[in-house]
């Protein structure tokens, strides 16, 4: 058995964290949500830097086209369409057998977040939209939880801390989500392995800065950054907390709120119906969709077939995901082509 003082020396020779910042790492508790590009970093940084604790959430399963990015899997764990979070989970134990790592393999929703979340110290966001963005930082204020907030598409990345104590959270500075289709996603402009391995790294530093006591130093300001143009910004986001904010203002907690009939499966189909909280632009999604599959469209639907995908969109805010009965599979592939 490898011991701590020889495993971690070399961390705990930087003085920031040292013998007792290394003593709190291994008392704390970690969340990690979506473990694709940005979980694998974020979920690897912690458990080798000996989190105690760490709790894996996934509804997704490996493919051939994550191994591009997304360093916890290999071939065999495509080839056997392994459920990511479980995956993830057997590679991380291999790495660090001294930490507790819990693979939960569940869609994150108002029914199981707060039972999932509300018992750790820092949730890492690791998730590719906004509604499940939403539902972290409901769960974070309601529970005074600090988040950390990131996203990388493209070769573009932000990271933003969301720590409790009178800053914005998230709901303060994206009142509302962007419209389903508006925002890019890696599924329609791609996104290349580097700004993953950036934007993560930013996130797991800040990460350990909390969970060691190192409040003077967390980053106060959002980050935007580009790696193929060289573009590198920092926004100060301290004075954009809203009185009037549903979420952190007048706690309102909406992404909680129970609701019926988001997903249905439709029987004997093989079809699931996902209701979206937007209408969709069915003249953008045509756009951005055309270059990735087959597009046929009508003054009342859109028809999709991409990667062995078949969705139908209504411009109501309805899709239609053929070819399976499984409402997370199908919320999934709403995420990875609309962007929900």
């Amino acid at each position: 058995m490898i011991s701590d003082q020889e495993r971690y020396s070399r961390q705990l020779l930087f003085a920031p964290i040292g013998k007792s910042g290394q003593e709190k790492l291994r008392t704390s508790r970690v969340g990690v949500v979506g473990l694709g590009a940005l979980g694998s970093v974020l979920a690897n940084h912690m458990v080798r830097a000996g989190v105690g604790f760490v709790r894996l959430i996934d509804r997704d399963f490996v493919e051939p086209s994550n191994l591009q990015r997304q360093m916890l899997y290999d071939e065999r764990d495509a080839a056997e369409s392994l459920p990511k979070a479980a995956a993830a989970a057997a590679h991380l134990r291999a790495f660090n057998s001294r930490v507790e790592v819990e693979p939960v393999v569940a869609d994150l929703t108002w029914r199981n977040a707060e039972d999932l979340l509300r018992d750790v110290d820092l949730i890492l966001d690791g998730t590719d939209n906004f509604e499940i963005r939403y539902l972290l930082n409901d769960v974070a204020v309601k529970h005074d939880i600090p988040w950390i907030y990131g996203g990388a598409v493209s070769a573009r990345g932000v990271v933003l801390p969301i720590l409790p104590g009178g800053g914005p959270c998230l709901r303060c500075l994206f009142p509302e989500t962007p419209a389903p289709g508006d925002a890019p996603t890696c599924d329609t402009v791609g996104v290349i392995g580097p700004v993953v391995d950036v934007v993560a790294s930013l996130q797991a530093a800040e990460a350990l800065k909390w969970l060691v006591g190192d409040r003077d130093h967390l980053r106060r300001r959002m980050i935007h950054l580009d790696l193929w143009t060289n573009q590198w910004s920092e926004i100060d986001v301290s004075g954009a907390r809203r009185r009037d904010c549903p979420t952190c203002g007048l706690r309102q907690f909406d992404s909680l709120a129970p609701r019926e009939r988001e997903t249905v499966s439709l029987c004997g189909r093989q079809t699931v119906q996902v209701t979206l909280n937007a209408k969709l632009d069915l003249d953008v999604l045509e756009r951005r969709l055309t270059p990735l599959g087959r597009v046929r469209r009508n003054p009342f639907l859109l028809r999709a077939e991409i990667e062995g995908n078949r969705l139908t969109l209504f411009p109501d805010g309805r899709v239609l995901v053929q070819g399976t009965d499984d409402a997370a599979a199908a919320r999934s592939i709403c995420a990875r082509f609309i962007g929900i």
